[in-house]
Parts: C-alpha cells; structure tokens; sequence
C-alpha cells in the first residue's frame, strides 16, 4: 500500500505504480483533514462573493471577468472542455498511470481547495486502470502542464476518452492483455464509478500543475539510474576485452579529486574485474603506458553523470511532493479548526495566495541537464564499441570481430547504429528550457517548455539504452576471442547472461535480433542485480 501525504512518496513509490506492481493507493488521515479545511475555505469565500482567480472569475486573460454563483460548475467544466487542447500521440500507459498518482499526491498536500471526492476520483481511475487518453504535445510547460491535465480531468467528469484493460482468450487456451479505447462515460459505467461533478476551483486545480513532466522525468530517471550501472558493467566488458590496464582506477587518483560518483566508478569498476585472468595475463609486461579515454576515463564520466542523476533526483523528489496550482489555499495553521459559516463558531481563517508554483523551470533544467549526461553516456560507450570493431584499435581483436572477414562483416553495422543514435542524442540533448514562446495575450510571457524537455529525454533514454545494449554486445564477441582466459568476477558473470540470451557469432546472422535480445535482458532490475559488485 502506498499512502500519499503530498510530503513523502518516492521516485520508487511512482515506478511501481507505473508498473502496476502497486494498485493500492490510498491518502493518509492528516491529509483528509487538510484537504477538508483548505475546501471549507473555498466554500466560505464563495458564500460571501469573495472575487479570487479562477474561483469567481474567468482564467488568463479573463481573470478580470467576474463569474456569478449559478455558473461556477458551468465555469470549471468548460476550462476542461476548453484546455483540453493536445495533440499528437497519447503518453503511454506507464506515464498515465505516474500522471494520477503525481497530481493525487499534490492535492492531498491540502493546498488546493478541492473536495476529497476529486482526489479518490483520481485514486478510483488509477485503482481500476482506466486511464485517460492524454496527447503527448501541447504543454508549454508553466502554467503547469494544462493541456495534457486537462485530458486528465475531462475524462474524470465522464467526458473524453480512456483506455481500459482487456484480456482476449483464444480456442486454444491463451490468454492476451492489452488495452481498448473507449468513451470514458462507458468505462465509467462498466466500473460502476461515477463521473466526478465539479465544483468551485476544481476545474482549475486539477489542471494547473507540473505533473506531465514530472511523471515522465520520475519514469526516465529511474531508467538513467539504471543505465548508469548497465554502463559502468559494459565498461568493465570492454576494458576486459580490449586488454586495458586498470591502473586510471587507483584510488589514489580519485581521492585527489573527490568527486561522489567518480569515486564511486572507480571502485565499481575495481569490484567488477577483480579476480581477472586477462588482466593478469599482460600486467607484467603491458608495453602501453595509458589507455584511451573512453576506458581511463569511465570514472570521470560516468562519474560525473551518476552526480548529474543524483541533482536531478533531488529536484524530482522536492517537485513530486509540492503543491503546484494556483490559487494556494492556505488554512491558518494557528486555528485549524472546521467550522461552518453561520454555524455560530465564526468563518475559518486562511488566505488565497496568487503566485507561480506551476512554473516548470526547475523541472525543465533537471530534465534538460540529465539529457546532456545521458547521451556523455552513450557517446563514450559507443566510443569503446569503436575500439572494440576496428582491427587498429582493438589491441589484436578480429576486424569487426569476426574470424571471417570479408564473406562475413560481422558487427561492422552495430557501430554504425550506436554512432546514429549518439548523433541523434546530440541534437535531443539541446536544452528546451532556454526557449520561450509567451501564450495567454502575454499574461504568461515566460515559459519553461518543461513537457519538451521531458520527451526529449524519454527519446534519449530509449537510445542509451540501445547503445549499451551495443557496447555489451560487442565487448562479449571481444572476450570469446581471449579463452581460455577468463575476465574478472563481475564483467564474467555480465558475460555469462549476455551469452545466455545471445550466442557467439560464428557467421553472419541479423544483428538487430541480438540487440533486441539485449535490451530485453538490461530491461528491469534482473541484470543489475545479478552483477551487485
């Protein structure tokens, strides 16, 4: 069970909801009374008429039109129906899911002013897996991710549409899951839910917010944190194959320059050929004195990438537990009690606070810094790939590391890939958030294109994690070439699994096959924990 606060869920807490690996989410007592009084705010201020953005009057531009009583209901459902203006393909099923549990978190940190009945609306899609169909494009990411969430809410009230899960049977006894889309009324009703009403300010809480690139950066950079171990193993590989010296990971080296990640690689990658009989083998009489960069230097840059996924933890963690809307709804903390206006106990004292929590800068620069040290990831990975296929660099390997060539061309084309892919990463690693376009008649005239950096990265993601897969690849055909010696305790056994899903290359054979078995076999935690080195 997970239980939101609107203070504590973890980048962890968000991938197994993703993953559906936990269904049970529930908001904690303390928060209820938060979100209880912060509403009776709401419900006092409207009462009395009270003029206050996007409550009782119009939104943006339209902030200085005052909306009479009788149509504030009328007034949030058409800023969905309105804002509900995305494009392009839907996020996928994983970003959905992080999308609910993300904005259910920030409401319950009981700034919001919105009932409790919302936010288990949003529990109630999450717990049943109905999620809506939320394009991809159309944030520009400061008045929180509006579009997008508004995809989001639409579907709550019944409107829009959703994808459910589905199970097919075959004749012959199988059983295939996938997902249908449907109107979300029908869901609704075929889960026996009802669609949410929405009252004053719901509207407008429910889709202002940082949730679209939170969700994908919090789902990205649980997959950098594993890329960055799946790298430092394809190093050790190829250090193993290449015959390389592994004197640049002294210690004493890094003690005078301590930076954490740095040091940390450096043992790391210590650990992983430890016991080594390759490098035994040539330590005495290694004539080279140093080796190339991209192996005597796997310590300073995935290093300080490791530094750069640490940043951009620490920036995801204080976003996933902030309230990001606007107006806060801030309860006097010196007099938490509920009371009811006219109920003889006076009103309840608290203010509405206009500001610009719903900006995505801090977002927008750790999603942009992290894409910018991924892709330092693959480009030095694809670079030991290089030494790895070319017979001038590859310290007596087969040119394109196969026995045969000319008649065959072994994994001459997988570097060629791997060098696509870096070059792509190159052009996706150029920051969004140093661009701005003003939207709302320049009412919000700085914008932070935080959704941009965010699906940027997802892109950058996908080809680091190929071009490891890549370098792996490559680095275990180098090593069958050096039986009978064996390489150390940690690159063997990450040999070993690679080996296990995919067979030597005697002759040539469709490469993209092996790769794909590959990034099967790096997807997840299985092959990380079977190297804890």
């Amino acid at each position: 069970m997970i239980i939101l606060d609107g203070n504590s869920l973890t980048l962890e807490d968000v991938a197994r909801v993703a993953r559906r690996e936990e269904t049970d989410v529930r908001i904690s007592e303390e928060a209820k009374e938060k979100i209880a009084r912060s509403r009776q705010l709401v419900e006092e201020w409207v009462e009395r008429g009270e003029i206050i953005y996007g409550i009782t009057t119009g939104f943006g531009e339209f902030a200085n039109v005052t909306i009479p009583q009788g149509e504030l209901r009328q007034l949030q459902q058409n800023l969905l129906r309105s804002h509900a203006a995305g494009v392009g393909e839907p996020l996928a099923p994983e970003v959905v899911r992080a999308l609910l549990l993300l904005r259910a978190n920030a409401l319950a940190k009981g700034c919001s002013g919105i009932r409790l009945v919302a936010i288990e609306q949003l529990l109630k899609f999450l717990a049943a897996d109905i999620l809506p169909v939320i394009p991809s494009r159309g944030s520009v990411g400061s008045s929180g991710d509006l579009a997008p969430l508004a995809h989001l809410a639409l579907a709550l009230t019944g409107e829009g549409f959703v994808t459910i899960p589905e199970t097919t049977h075959s004749p012959h006894g199988t059983h295939t899951s996938h997902r249908t889309q449907t109107s979300s009324l029908e869901a609704l009703v075929k889960a026996n839910i009802l669609p949410l009403v929405l009252e004053a300010k719901e509207g407008l809480a429910l889709i202002n917010g940082t949730q679209m690139m939170s969700a994908i950066g919090c789902l990205a950079l649980h997959r950098a944190k594993q890329l960055a171990d799946i790298a430092d193993i394809a190093g050790a590989m190829s250090f193993e194959a290449l015959r390389a010296t592994d004197t640049a990971f002294d210690p004493r080296i890094h003690a005078a320059r301590p930076h954490k990640g740095q040091q940390f690689v450096a043992a790391r990658m210590l650990r992983l050929i430890e016991g080594s009989e390759i490098r035994q083998s040539h330590r005495a009489n290694d004539p080279r004195v140093q080796d190339a960069y991209s192996i005597r230097c796997i310590p300073q840059v995935h290093g300080a990438v490791r530094d750069t996924i640490e940043f951009a933890e620490r920036t995801l963690t204080i976003e996933i537990n902030s309230a990001t809307d606007n107006p806060l709804i801030i309860p006097d903390s010196e007099n938490p009690r509920l009371s009811k206006a006219g109920a003889g106990g006076g009103l309840l004292a608290g203010a509405h606070l206009e500001g610009g929590n719903f900006h995505g800068e801090p977002i927008a620069f750790s999603l942009d810094f992290l894409a910018i040290a991924l892709s330092e990831l693959a480009s030095i990975s694809e670079r030991r790939t290089e030494r790895l296929v070319n017979g001038a660099l590859s310290n007596g390997l087969p040119r394109f590391l196969t026995n045969h060539g000319g008649l065959n061309s072994g994994y001459m084309l997988a570097q060629y890939t791997a060098a696509a892919l870096v070059s792509e990463n190159k052009v996706l690693a150029h920051p969004a958030s140093v661009d701005s376009i003003p939207t709302s008649a320049n009412m919000e005239d700085h914008n932070s294109m935080g959704s941009i950096s965010a699906l940027k990265l997802q892109s950058v993601v996908k080809n680091v994690e190929t071009v490891l897969a890549i370098e792996l690849l490559c680095a275990a055909q180098g090593i069958d070439f050096l039986a009978p010696l064996a390489p150390g305790r940690g690159s063997g056994k990450a040999h070993e699994l690679v080996r296990k899903r995919v067979p030597h290359l005697d002759e040539d054979r469709n490469v993209s096959e092996d790769i794909a078995k590959v990034i099967e076999l790096t997807q997840g935690d299985r092959f990380i924990n079977a190297l804890k080195v």
